[in-house]
C-alpha cells in the first residue's frame, strides 16, 4: 500500500531521523536493485526490504540526489507485501494459488505517490539517486534500529512504444505426444491479449475470448503489419493471420494463410509453420517447415501435468520458408533449408538485410525406445543443441549461412535470438537443452557480427525468456518466472555499448495467478491499438463447440453445430466430413454422402474424407444388395473403389455383387484383389472359390476353399463347399469322395443338421462312395429343410441316387 506519510524537505528534518549506520542492523533492498536504471515514463514502483532489526516499528525513506536538488525523506509504516489480485476462473486442480516465498514474506513495502516519484525520476536523469531506508524502533521516529541504502537512475532513453503480450491461466492438459498443447481446452478462451503502456498503471486487455489459441505473434518495424500464429480446429496449426494494425484491429477471412495450401509449391509438404516471424517491412514471412509428413518426427513436445513448467517444444528436423505477400508464393530460403539440419526460430535484422536463426545437426524428436519427458529438463528429453546463424536475405535468394562467434559450437543450446534496431548487437536465450522458455534459461550478448557473449547482468535466477527490443533500440522487455511460477515481465535497460541494467518488474501487468509471455514492443503512437475483433475465428469456435458435442456421442446436437459452422464457410472441408459422420451416425447416410462429396470438392487431399465417403457409398451398396438390387449397389460400390481402391472389404463386396451378376471374370478379379489386400477372410477365400468352381477352375476352387477352412476350421460354409466340389466334379482327378464324406459330415455337425446344402453335400459324398440308400436319406432330409430354389434339383438327385447314380456337375 501506499504511505499516508507526507514528504518532508531536508531544511525541515529532526536530527533523529539523520541515523549513523555503525552499529545498526542491516535493511536489506531487495527491489529495486543496486545500479537499477528506471524509463522516464514508468509508473511508481513497489520498493522492497527486509529489516534485520526485529524491534523496527517505523522506518524513514531518504531519497538525496547528486545534482544539488533538496532531499525527500518519507516516513513508512513499512507495509508488509501481499499477493496481488487472483483470477477465481483460472484456479483449477492441476495449479495452486501463488504463495510469498519466506524472503517475500518477510519483505516491507512502499509505493511512492506520484507526485514524489515524479521528483525521484526528475532528479535522478543522468545522475543516480541514493534511496536509504533506516528502521526505527518507534513511530516518532526517535531510536535508529537500521539502515540500508541502494543507488538508482533514471533513463535519458523513454521506452516510447506499449507492448504486446498474452496473458494465460496456467491449467494444465492431459499429456498428449507430438502436440502443442499446454492448456486444457476449457482453459482457451481465458487468454487475454493485452496492451502495456508502462506510463499507465494497467493494461488493456485487446483481444480475449477466444476458443482457439492464437500464439506467436510479431510485428513489422513501423508497427503497421502484425503476424500471428493461430491454430486451427483440434489444434490445427497450419494458420497464419496478417492483419493491418489500427486503433479498432480486425482480423478477416481474407487476412488468413493455411500453409497447408502451398502443397503444390516448393519445400515440400506443410502442415504447419513453427515460430513464424513477419518482415520488418511487412512483406515476407519466415517460418519453419517440417520435412517429414509425420509432424512427431519434426518437433519435440512435452506438456506436463506440473503448472510451473507445463511444456517443452522445439523443432528437430525443418528448413525455412519464405511467404511473399506480394506474389502469394512461398519457397525455401536457400542457405537455411539443408534437410540435413534443422534450422528454425529465425528473426530479421531491422533492414531486413539478414536473418539470424537457429540451427542444429537433425534428428528425429522422439527417438526408438526413448520415454518421454515428465517434466523440463528430464535426462529423456530427445538432446539438440542450436548454434545461431546469419545468413542474407537479398530477397529471398539466401545466400551462404555462417555461424555467430559466441553463439555458437559453445556446448549449449543457443535460440530465439533478437537483432537490436541499430544492428549491432544480438540477444538470445542460452540453456542446456532445447529452445526458449528452460529453467535454466539464461540471456545473452553478442555482437551481430559474433564476438565474445556476455551474459546479461539482468537475468535472473529462473527462466529468462521471451525478450523483444524497444523501437529505439535502449530497452528490452523479457519474460521470467524468477519470483513467481506465474511468470513475470521485466524491463532492462541496454546501451550503445550493450551494458545493460538490473531488472526492472513491470507491476500489474495480470492477475496473480496468470502468466505474462510473449512480451514484444509494437511501434505505435497511444491509441494505436485499442481493440482486436478477430472474425475470422467465430468459425473456430463454432467448429471446436460442434467436435465437443460429437466426442460426448450428442450426435444430433453436433449435427446442429456442424451446420451453423458451415454457415460461415459452407465450402469447408473438414466441417461438412464432420457433419456427414454425425448425420450417418443418426442413419442419415443419403445427407452424409451429400456432405462428403462437398468436402471432396473442396479439398481431395483430406484422406479421412475420401475414406468416409467410400465407407458412405459401400454401405449404400450393401444395403441395395441386401434388398436383392444389385444393379442399384453397383454404381456406389464402384465408386468406393474410385476413392478407395485399397479397401479389401469394398473390393470383396465388388466381387459379391458382381458374382451374384453372373460376371464370374469380374468377381474373381475383385476377390483376388480383395485378398491382396488382406489374405485373411475366410468368406472372400470361400466366395473366390465358388467364383473359381463355376469358370470350371477346380484345381485353383479346391486351394480356396482350403485356405478359408484353414484360417476358420468352423466355418460350415466352406466345408460343405468344398465337400460338395469333392464329390461332384466333373475332373476325376479333383473327386475325393472320401474326403468329401468328411468335410461334408463336419458342415452337417457345425450346422445341427439344419443346412439344406450341408446335407445335399452330405448326400453327394455318400453317393460318390457308393452308400446309395444313405445318400437317398440325407438327400430327403435336405429336401424337408430346401428353400423353393433348390427343391426341383434335389429331387431329381434322389431319383439318381435311387438309381444308383452319383451326381455330377455338368
Amino acid at each position: 500500500m501506499k504511505s499516508a506519510a507526507a514528504v518532508i524537505l531536508a531544511a525541515g528534518l529532526a536530527w533523529a531521523a539523520r541515523p549513523d549506520a555503525a552499529g545498526l542492523s542491516p535493511v536489506t533492498i531487495d527491489y529495486p536493485e543496486e545500479g537499477a536504471v528506471f524509463p522516464p515514463e514508468i509508473t511508481p514502483p513497489t520498493f522492497l526490504w527486509r529489516d534485520a532489526a526485529e524491534n523496527a516499528r517505523a522506518w524513514l525513506i531518504e531519497v538525496t540526489f547528486t545534482d544539488g536538488s533538496p532531499a525527500i525523506r518519507i516516513h513508512s509504516p513499512g507495509d508488509r507485501l501481499h499477493v496481488g489480485e487472483i483470477d477465481p476462473r483460472c484456479v483449477s486442480g492441476n495449479n495452486e494459488l501463488p504463495r510469498l516465498t519466506p524472503q517475500q514474506a518477510a519483505a516491507r513495502t512502499w509505493i511512492p505517490d506520484s507526485a514524489v516519484w515524479s521528483g525521484i525520476k526528475k532528479h535522478s536523469v543522468g545522475h543516480p539517486a541514493k534511496l536509504t531506508i533506516s528502521g526505527f524502533s518507534d513511530r516518532k521516529l526517535h531510536h535508529a534500529v537500521s539502515h540500508g541504502s541502494v543507488a538508482i537512475r533514471t533513463s535519458e532513453d523513454p521506452v516510447g512504444a506499449p507492448i504486446f503480450y498474452r496473458d494465460v491461466p496456467l491449467m494444465p492438459a492431459e499429456l498428449e505426444k507430438g502436440v502443442i498443447k499446454p492448456l486444457a481446452p476449457a482453459a482457451i478462451p481465458l487468454i487475454n491479449w493485452r496492451l502495456r503502456d508502462i506510463a499507465e498503471p494497467r493494461s488493456q486487455v485487446v483481444l480475449s475470448g477466444m476458443h482457439t489459441c492464437a500464439n506467436c505473434h510479431s510485428f513489422s518495424a513501423d508497427g503497421k503489419t502484425m503476424g500471428m500464429d493461430l491454430d486451427g480446429p483440434q489444434n490445427d496449426k497450419g494458420l497464419y493471420a496478417i492483419a493491418a494494425v489500427q486503433p479498432a484491429m480486425s482480423i478477416r477471412d481474407e487476412d488468413i494463410i493455411t500453409w497447408k495450401s502451398f502443397r503444390d509449391q516448393p519445400s515440400g509438404p506443410m502442415r504447419v509453420g513453427f515460430m513464424s516471424a513477419i518482415s520488418p517491412d511487412g512483406r515476407y514471412v519466415v517460418t519453419t517447415v517440417g520435412v517429414e509428413q509425420d509432424l512427431s518426427r519434426n518437433f519435440y513436445v512435452a506438456n506436463f501435468k506440473n503448472y510451473r513448467f507445463l511444456q517443452v517444444f522445439y523443432a528437430t528436423r525443418g528448413v525455412l520458408t519464405v511467404y511473399d505477400r506480394t506474389t502469394g508464393q512461398r519457397h525455401s530460403l536457400p542457405g537455411a533449408d539443408d534437410p540435413r539440419y534443422v534450422q528454425t526460430n529465425a528473426t530479421w535484422s531491422r533492414d531486413g538485410k539478414y536473418l539470424v536463426f537457429a540451427r542444429a545437426e537433425a534428428k528425429d524428436a522422439y527417438p526408438e525406445g526413448r520415454k518421454l519427458a515428465e517434466y523440463a529438463n528430464d535426462p529423456n528429453e530427445t538432446e539438440i543443441r542450436y548454434d545461431l546463424y546469419r545468413v542474407p536475405f537479398n530477397g529471398g535468394q539466401g545466400g551462404q549461412a555462417e555461424p555467430i562467434a559466441g553463439a555458437s559450437r559453445n556446448g549449449m543450446s543457443n535460440s530465439f535470438p533478437k537483432v537490436s534496431p541499430d544492428g549491432r548487437w544480438i540477444v538470445f536465450v542460452q540453456a542446456h537443452n532445447g529452445l526458449l522458455m528452460r529453467p535454466d534459461s539464461q540471456l545473452y550478448i553478442v555482437p551481430a557480427a559474433g564476438g565474445v557473449a556476455r551474459r546479461l547482468r539482468a537475468n535472473t535466477p529462473l527462466m529468462n525468456s521471451w525478450h523483444s527490443f524497444s523501437p529505439n533500440g535502449r530497452w528490452l522487455v523479457f519474460s521470467s518466472k524468477a519470483h513467481s511460477p506465474y511468470t513475470q515481465m521485466y524491463l532492462t535497460h541496454i546501451d550503445q555499448e550493450g551494458n545493460d541494467t538490473p531488472a526492472i518488474l513491470i507491476e500489474g501487468s495480470t492477475a496473480a495467478n496468470r502468466a505474462v509471455n510473449l512480451p514484444e514492443f509494437v511501434n505505435i503512437p497511444p491509441g494505436g491499438l485499442a481493440k482486436i475483433e478477430v472474425p475470422a475465428a467465430e468459425f473456430y469456435t463454432r467448429f471446436d463447440r460442434a467436435w465437443e458435442l460429437a466426442e460426448k456421442g450428442q450426435h444430433e446436437a453436433a449435427a446442429a453445430a456442424w451446420r451453423s459452422a458451415l454457415e460461415l464457410h459452407p465450402d469447408d472441408a473438414r466441417a461438412n466430413n464432420n457433419l456427414a459422420f454425425a448425420l450417418a451416425r443418426l442413419g442419415k447416410l443419403d445427407e452424409a454422402i451429400a456432405c462428403w462429396e462437398i468436402a471432396l470438392r473442396s479439398n481431395d487431399q483430406l484422406p479421412e474424407v475420401r475414406e468416409n465417403l467410400a465407407r458412405g457409398l459401400e454401405s449404400l451398396g450393401l444395403t441395395a444388395m441386401k434388398k436383392g438390387a444389385v444393379d442399384e449397389a453397383l454404381p456406389n460400390l464402384r465408386r468406393a473403389e474410385q476413392l478407395d481402391p485399397a479397401d479389401a472389404g469394398n473390393q470383396y463386396n465388388l466381387g459379391l455383387a458382381l458374382l451374384r451378376k453372373s460376371d464370374l471374370d469380374g468377381a474373381i478379379a475383385h476377390f483376388h484383389k480383395a485378398l491382396d489386400l488382406d489374405p485373411r477372410p475366410p468368406q472372400t477365400h470361400n466366395d473366390l472359390g465358388v467364383a473359381l468352381s463355376l469358370k470350371r477352375r477346380f484345381d485353383e476352387a479346391v486351394v480356396h476353399f482350403r485356405a478359408a477352412i484353414a484360417a476358420d476350421p468352423q466355418f460350415a460354409q466352406a466345408q460343405s463347399n468344398l465337400a460338395w466340389l469333392l464329390a461332384t466334379s466333373p475332373e476325376a482327378t479333383v473327386r475325393n469322395g472320401a474326403g468329401a464324406l468328411e468335410l461334408a459330415a463336419k458342415a452337417v455337425e457345425l450346422s445341427h443338421g439344419t443346412d439344406s446344402r450341408a446335407l445335399d453335400a452330405l448326400a453327394a459324398a455318400y453317393a460318390e462312395t457308393g452308400r446309395f440308400p444313405e445318400a437317398v436319406e440325407t438327400a430327403r432330409r435336405a429336401l424337408d429343410l430346401a428353400e423353393q430354389p433348390l427343391v426341383p434339383a434335389l429331387k431329381a438327385r434322389i431319383a439318381m441316387y435311387q438309381r444308383q447314380e452319383p451326381f455330377r456337375e455338368k
